[in-house]
């Protein structure tokens, strides 16, 4: 999902392979949905950027795209602004707006003025990111999908795998720091998990794992992201929100984890959690450094009992 230190080159539009002009295809005049089946899904597949990989499904209506997490395709990257441009998708097909976006928006290399019609195969620039737009059936929406959770998804509980979740911190740290907005992290980690493996068997382990990933994804917003970073260690990135969001956000966590036993084929086995919060602070030059002060508080709260919430 990161980005490529090395963005992939593009022939120009105005270059062939045969070194022959062609007209531009953000100008090409013919109907978007020429040759297509009369029944389709529009979706925008991340060809380079942050996002590499990731689907974005287009339902009929309007869609934002930008940095806000609030968008309906949400890209996480300094030179999207919040609001950069708006889709609008028919049965019929796809115009593509700019929002007045401060660096611009690019249909197969050229700046869109106002907007413009897509056609499938188009590429759509904006900051790092370039969407490829795609008729998708059902075997190629589910062909693209799983190939986006063999590299970005923790097997076991479906969570974000490590690397995923730690490339996405830094990211959101970064634009973080860049406009003052606040962001929280926190630390998650399954008391006394190896006494659950010791006790019934590394299969029952995996069911904790399992039911705790699903009580998590149940718990986050649109826009946070949670991972697995160990064997019974979690993250949960949670921006725009400071320690106020992240309390309660933690503490309901923790109440389900003790409140829900896992089902197993003996009985239901209770299981707890600690969790450490930390918030980014002025001084945090780096995502390491909040990520240490809410590991610091997960250390905390196992010292002080377990099964409880501290904060940096």
């Amino acid at each position: 999902m990161k980005r490529s230190p090395h963005r992939p080159q593009y022939l120009e539009d105005s270059e062939t392979l045969s070194g022959v002009p062609e007209v531009p295809t953000a100008v090409r005049h013919r109907e978007p949905w020429e040759g297509l089946p009369a029944t389709l899904e529009w979706a925008l597949v991340a060809y380079a950027g942050s996002a590499l990989g990731q689907v974005f499904p287009l339902p009929l209506g309007e869609a934002l795209l930008g940095r806000s997490p609030d968008c309906a395709l949400a890209l996480l990257d300094g030179e999207v602004s919040r609001r950069h441009a708006c889709l609008h998708v028919t049965a019929g097909g796809v115009r593509l707006e700019d929002l007045g976006s401060t660096n611009g928006t690019r249909l197969n290399g050229v700046p869109i003025q106002g907007s413009a019609t897509l056609l499938a195969g188009d590429r759509v620039t904006v900051g790092g990111h370039v969407l490829k737009l795609v008729a998708m059936d059902p075997l190629e929406r589910a062909f693209h999908e799983t190939l986006l959770d063999l590299s970005t998804r923790d097997p076991l509980t479906g969570l974000a795998n490590r690397s995923c979740v730690l490339a996405e911190l830094q990211n959101r740290f970064g634009l973080s720091l860049r406009y003052g907005r606040p962001l929280s992290v926190v630390i998650c980690d399954l008391d006394h998990f190896k006494r659950v493996n010791d006790a019934h068997g590394h299969a029952a382990g995996d069911m904790v794992l399992r039911a705790f990933g699903a009580w998590a994804t149940a718990s986050l917003r649109e826009a946070d992201l949670a991972g697995r970073i160990g064997g019974e260690e979690f993250l949960m990135v949670l921006p725009e929100t400071d320690l106020s969001g992240a309390q309660p956000f933690a503490e309901r966590l923790r109440q389900v984890v003790a409140s829900r036993p896992v089902p197993m084929p003996s009985g239901g086995l209770g299981v707890t959690c600690s969790l450490g919060i930390a918030q980014r602070q002025p001084g945090d030059l780096d995502a390491g450094q909040l990520l240490a002060r809410a590991d610091a508080a997960l250390y905390r709260a196992k010292a002080e009992g377990r099964d409880r919430v501290c904060s940096d």
